[in-house]
């Protein structure tokens, strides 16, 4: 799951961006409106966290740009007022969902995980394969029986290839969804971390290469 964090406080929008990450997320962050705008075009994230007030371009109208683009990123708007009118103001540009500052972090990762799920339907909260379980809600991973200890990259590289169904994903495609914006396309970083994964899945083997495509489940 990737997210980005559009938020001018940084203390605060570092604090998340470390929280999220700890919750197995990818998270690129940015700290005014016209660089988060620029941010959420070039990327395609899942879930944007969004401050309303934000120096530079408003969030309301950083929200309005995205819908306008067609963005099919899910917006999260966070805001320090917490009226009805702003409730209202938030989700009629076109916001997902909308949560008042202060709050607490863990509803924070759970509306995050909700929207993550709409953005892409066709993925259950609940992944399965043979023995494999993956409850992407609760951020844990089952085989057999067994907990897997999985670090948060061979979580989200599991993630998305249940959640591909048998597609072949790309080394790139990986990158994308599972690393940030600092990740150097030309590493071995998703090879080495689908061979980490490998080997904490245990026999049999279910991650398969695929010639030229990527890996697949």
């Amino acid at each position: 799951m990737r997210v980005l964090v559009i938020e001018d406080d940084e203390e605060l929008a570092q604090a998340v961006a470390v929280g999220l990450r700890r919750a197995t997320m990818a998270v690129d962050v940015a700290f005014d409106g016209p660089s988060g705008l620029e941010r959420a075009l070039v990327n395609d994230y899942d879930v944007v966290v969004l401050d309303r007030d934000l120096p530079g371009l408003h969030g309301d109208e950083v929200c309005a740009r995205l819908i306008l683009a067609g963005s099919r990123s899910r917006v999260l708007m966070l805001t320090a007022a917490a009226t009805t009118e702003d409730l209202v103001d938030g989700l009629g540009i076109g916001a997902d969902d909308y949560l008042p500052k202060p709050f607490d972090f863990p509803v924070l990762v759970a509306r995050i995980g909700a929207l993550a799920r709409r953005a892409h339907p066709v993925a259950p909260p609940v992944l399965r394969h043979r023995d494999i379980v993956v409850d992407t809600a609760r951020r844990s991973a089952v085989r057999g029986g067994r907990r897997l200890d999985l670090a948060p990259k061979e979580f989200g590289v599991l993630e998305v290839l249940l959640a591909a169904d048998g597609r072949a994903v790309s080394a790139e495609e990986l990158l994308e969804r599972v690393w940030d914006e600092s990740a150097d396309p030309f590493t071995k970083t998703v090879k080495v971390t689908v061979s980490r994964l490998r080997a904490k899945l245990g026999e049999p083997q279910v991650i398969a290469t695929v010639a030229k495509s990527g890996y697949r489940i």
